[in-house]
């Protein structure tokens, strides 16, 4: 027992040995750590990927190493599972890390950096130690294998604990989101593809067997309309449709060239008509002068 082999006086002990009491009285389904059963001043962890992130989904292991002044001095963490944004087996510069002293207050604990380390893995690296930057895809693929099992780290004591902290985790995760295909282009309906060859080979057709346009064969164009009424008048209902058709027939070549206005026919029957009525008068004066009958006025 961690009682019998520490000083439960020293401060550290005593800090840690409170935070394993508190991590398994309130364990989280975002991450789960333990310390060695050897050493309390090392533990492993495993954390879920951050929702609504490449990482979502997989499960990440790594190590905790707690100094002696614990909490007066923070922990170094290492992450022992692929994930593309951090070295494995490599201590991590965080603000919450060995790497930066200054910026680390005893207040926090273990569920602290955890929370922290999960909020980090999505961030812009910088360049900073250790850090990675993977493409997002393969930051996925990552993901969907680190759910396989745990990595393969330590001694078998170590490997048990890390394998039974996996099982926690898998039984807690969220299964890997996969993006969705990326909205094809718009394309022709099928139909639409029929239509338009059908039109194509009509106007192939046409091409082939008329192939002058003053040559073609007279065009029928119809016009339809058609109109439709429905009245309402209390009990009676009434309703009757009316429609009308015209027929006009047109030769290709008339179709294509522009019209040209002719004048009026009536115009034409109203002068052939006075012309007549000239030629008459005309005619009858000549035959009366002709046969001696002269005019009222030539008598006088």
């Amino acid at each position: 027992m961690a009682e019998e082999r520490y000083n439960l006086k020293n401060p550290a002990v005593k800090r840690i040995l409170q935070e394993v009491k508190e991590m398994q009285s309130n364990p989280s389904d975002d991450f789960m750590s333990l310390p060695l059963e050897e050493n309390i001043f090392e533990w492993q962890f495993a954390i879920r990927g951050p929702r609504d992130s490449e990482f979502e989904g997989g499960i990440y292991h790594g190590r905790i190493q707690l100094p002696a002044e614990y909490p007066f001095k923070p922990p170094s963490f290492m992450l022992l599972t692929p994930n593309g944004r951090f070295e494995t087996q490599t201590k991590i510069c965080l603000s919450i890390s060995n790497h930066h002293p200054e910026h680390w207050q005893p207040s926090w604990s273990v569920r602290t950096a955890l929370v922290a380390l999960i909020a980090f893995m999505p961030t812009n690296p910088d360049g900073a130690l250790g850090s990675l930057d993977y493409k997002k895809e393969e930051r996925r693929a990552l993901a969907i294998k680190s759910r396989d099992a745990a990595p393969i780290f330590g001694t078998p004591d170590r490997q048990k604990l890390m394998d039974e902290i996996h099982q926690y985790m898998l039984c807690k995760a969220l299964p890997v989101p996969h993006p969705s295909p990326a909205p094809p282009a718009e394309e022709i309906s099928s139909n639409e593809v029929g239509e338009s060859q059908v039109n194509s080979e009509i106007l192939e057709d046409m091409a082939t067997e008329h192939p002058n346009p003053s040559e073609a064969e007279p065009m029928t164009v119809e016009d339809v309309r058609e109109v439709r009424v429905n009245a309402d008048a209390g009990p009676l209902r009434v309703s009757f449709s009316a429609g009308f058709q015209l027929t006009r027939r047109m030769s290709a070549e008339s179709s294509s060239q522009p019209r040209v206005q002719k004048p009026d026919d009536r115009l034409f029957t109203w002068a052939a008509f006075g012309l007549t009525i000239a030629i008459v008068v005309l005619l009858v004066k000549k035959f009366m002068k002709a046969n001696g009958y002269g005019s009222p006025v030539d008598g006088l």
